[in-house]
């Protein structure tokens, strides 16, 4: 039997159906920057989120929006609402009555005489007149109407508190829709009892919706989202009568006496505030707001308005600790996307949604991993995207540098890079056949047609006469390196070498050691999530030592010894294996930097010294050292020191080949491949200089 196919379908959840996924490049390069600066990652993501991007709306910026949101609430709304408008219909009643008893040339002088004394000593308190002419013969059909209105208001208005939209679904109301607002009323307060006891059964309130369910325009599809939405209005409006004076309190109460001409309507409400708020003790039911009550600073919002007004900034204040994301376990998914386009439009839930999309492609793409201690940390595959990131901006301040001439081989003929380039005139290098087939195969799906090979299918292997390199990077890891800013250049320079060793010359062997008071080798992974070190000491001696032990690992391999720091060598690795600290530096220390420095020289370690600052006697000392050695000095600019440092490690490797020169042609042609043709040579120039 065939089986049918079938169709699953969602409602739309908005955002450009034709967007593109989320782009996980500027994220990384954000992510990454913050890590070396010492966050963590799971702070550093959050940071990002917070900050978004450049063109993505942050957390701040919506959470601007939504506190704006509220400020323009409370700006523009007042809660006498109500009692602003009963007091002019209860003006216009007295008029059209005063008018009345003027025209009506038939009435007694004496009756006429006692009604306008009843008039003229009505309480200035609105609800107290309003109860004062409850039993009032009104002789003006016009003031009968203007206050039967009074009475009809408050009941709409009492009822709108509860139930959203009756205010305009009683407008107009028969005394049969008192009489089944009364009914629906008390079978609400039924079945609200029976659920406190726990005796009510999905029938009953199946029986009850059928009944009433054009009361509950929410639709609620059980008892609790019954008991949700009701409470959350219901808490609403009394934080609404708790926002008012204690003289609109009053007059409320004594108004609502009045609601519908019934007081069953009041006893009614209040055993359904009652149940609720048993029923839901969770909801704020003693809050309140500062509204510009009465003084004219906004608009005049009725009970059921207000109530309605209360509930946005209910939903602006959860949404504020959603957007925060400053409680334990928060995640963008816990932002309510409907409220916030309720609250602030479309736009606004699109960008939180992309937001939540970018954290979830965080977490599951593998950018970012959770260690055996819990904690979150940039995985190998965000190393290694984020080292990419790095060089390419390597590529970009080494572009156009006068030099070496630019090549378009990978190097002469030899051992294979392990990269592919597209063919070009002169070239020849093997065919890559593999990838040249996929092209040809590739293109023809695409033109659907077309011979089976053209010249741009074509990829030759890149191949480079090279010899193995060992390769040390020995960075300052002193409190001054945290204190002047150059922290994080030195981590993005370390991550710029390692990425490009590891996914260009993979033969090459390169270790990381990093120095303060002592030395200790690092993987990348533990120097680019180093935070700052606070202890005094630049303990080159230590770092010399782990330097050259990594150099006779390898005797095979050319050494190239690349040393970044600021600071004159202060402390020293003695026989003990305590450290010596001495500031300034004590001759006894600088003569072990320098017994390991020559030992360095003799296993034919060419040596780069990168000066950071500008201290003077900082530059004579690392010139002194670096022409004892027959190395040199180079002094960058901090924007520049990844460039320095991988311009110094291609000519050095290069130094090394049979008729090489210190430019880096072939290790340039190789970066070229990968990261595009920006290298146009290395060489002293913009940025630093070199002194031979």
């Amino acid at each position: 039997m065939a089986r049918t196919r079938e169709n699953r379908f969602k409602k739309y959840d908005g955002g450009d159906p034709l967007a593109p996924p989320v782009d996980l490049a500027e994220a990384l390069d954000a992510i990454g920057e913050d890590v070396m600066a010492g966050y963590s990652p799971e702070r550093a993501m959050r940071e990002f989120l917070r900050r978004g991007g450049r063109d993505q709306a942050g957390l701040d910026e919506l959470a601007r929006k939504v506190a704006e949101r509220r400020r323009e609430l409370l700006r523009e709304n007042d809660l006498n609402g109500t009692l602003r408008e009963v007091k002019e219909l209860l003006d216009t009643a007295v008029l059209e009555e005063r008018k009345q008893l003027a025209r009506d040339a038939m009435m007694d002088d004496a009756d006429r005489a006692f009604r306008e004394m009843q008039l003229d000593n009505l309480s200035p308190s609105t609800a107290a007149a309003v109860s004062e002419l409850k039993d009032y013969d009104w002789q003006s059909p016009e003031a009968r109407a203007a206050y039967e209105e009074i009475k009809d208001l408050l009941g709409r208005e009492l009822l709108d508190q509860r139930f959203k939209g009756m205010k305009d679904a009683l407008e107009n109301a028969t005394d049969a829709d008192r009489a089944a607002i009364n009914e629906m009323l008390g079978d609400l307060n039924e079945l609200l009892a029976k659920h406190a006891q726990g005796e009510d059964t999905p029938e009953d309130f199946a029986e009850f919706m059928d009944k009433h369910g054009d009361y509950f325009p929410e639709n609620p599809q059980s008892i609790d989202e019954l008991l949700d939405a009701m409470a959350q209005r219901a808490a609403a409006a009394q934080r609404m009568l708790n926002s008012m004076s204690a003289e609109q309190r009053r007059e409320l109460m004594e108004l609502s006496a009045q609601a519908f001409g019934s007081p069953e309507l009041m006893d009614q409400l209040g055993q359904l505030d009652a149940n609720l708020q048993a029923l839901r003790p969770g909801e704020d039911w003693s809050g309140s707001e500062d509204f510009g009550q009465g003084q004219g600073q906004g608009t005049g919002v009725g009970l059921g308005d207000g109530t309605g007004v209360l509930q946005d900034l209910a939903d602006l204040d959860a949404l504020a600790e959603q957007l925060a994301q400053s409680y334990n376990g928060s995640r963008m998914d816990d932002v309510d996307l409907d409220k916030l386009a309720r609250q602030l439009g479309d736009e606004a839930a699109v960008d939180a949604k992309t937001l939540q999309q970018l954290e979830k492609a965080l977490r599951d793409s593998g950018t970012l991993k959770r260690g055996s201690d819990g904690q979150l940390k940039l995985s190998p595959k965000a190393m290694r995207q984020l080292g990419k990131a790095l060089l390419r901006d390597v590529a970009q301040r080494m572009s156009g540098r006068q030099g070496q001439r630019d090549m378009n081989k990978a190097g002469a003929a030899g051992e294979r890079s392990g990269g592919t380039r597209e063919w070009q005139f002169g070239d020849t290098e093997p065919w890559d056949l593999p990838r040249t087939v996929l092209n040809g195969v590739t293109r023809q799906a695409t033109e659907r047609g077309g011979p089976l090979l053209a010249i741009g299918d074509v990829e030759v292997q890149e191949t480079e006469a090279r010899t193995q390199a060992c390769v040390a990077l020995l960075v300052d890891t002193s409190f001054s390196m945290a204190m002047d800013g150059r922290w994080v250049p030195m981590k993005r320079t370390a991550l710029a070498l390692h990425t490009l060793i590891k996914s260009r010359f993979r033969g090459d062997h390169l270790q990381l050691i990093g120095f303060g008071r002592h030395a200790e080798v690092m993987d990348i992974e533990q120097l680019t999530a180093l935070d700052a070190r606070w202890d005094k000491g630049t303990n080159l001696h230590h770092a010399l030592l782990l330097a050259n032990r990594h150099f006779r690992k390898h005797p095979n391999a050319q050494p190239v010894l690349l040393i970044v720091t600021d600071g004159e060598p202060t402390s020293h690795l003695e026989a003990s294996g305590d450290v010596y600290f001495s500031y300034p530096p004590h001759p006894v220390t600088v003569a072990h930097a320098v017994r390991e420095l020559d030992n360095s020289r003799r296993m034919g370690a060419q040596t780069t010294f990168f000066r950071l600052g500008e201290d003077p006697g900082l530059a004579r000392f690392i010139e002194q050292m670096a022409q004892r050695v027959d190395g040199r000095m180079v002094s960058p600019e901090l924007d520049d020191l990844g460039a320095a440092v991988v311009g110094s490690y291609l000519g050095s490797r290069d130094a090394g080949r049979p008729g090489g020169t210190t430019g880096g042609s072939s290790g340039l042609s190789a970066m070229r491949s990968a990261y595009g043709d920006v290298f146009g040579g290395f060489g002293g120039g913009r940025g630093y200089w070199v002194d031979e």
